[in-house]
């Protein structure tokens, strides 16, 4: 039976949207990464209190391009095992 802790993936434009909103994260990429040929950079969320300074962010429109060019899935976790508010996820290729 299946649990809020499984991890579930999606390409849901609005659960991904709804689920880094809920958890106060922004869209973001690595600003190292934005000058690449493929695809615009690679893709982070940008949680607040995590220090990851090298994010850039931007719009949920360009996150979404950059998503679905590199025709990726969104990998993430309702809950942790305790019941807390997970922030868990991860960018998988769909092949």
């Amino acid at each position: 039976m299946a649990t809020k802790s499984d991890s579930k993936t999606t390409t849901d434009h609005n659960k991904i949207k709804q689920w880094v909103e809920d958890r106060k994260g922004k869209p973001s990429v690595v600003e190292s990464t934005t000058g690449s040929s493929k695809g615009g950079g690679l893709l982070r969320i940008n949680f607040p209190g995590y220090a990851e300074d090298n994010l850039k962010d931007i719009s949920w429109e360009e996150f979404f391009r950059i998503f679905d060019e590199n025709s990726l899935e969104f990998l993430y976790q309702e809950e942790t095992k305790d019941g807390g508010e997970s922030r868990f996820f991860k960018f998988v290729s769909k092949d």
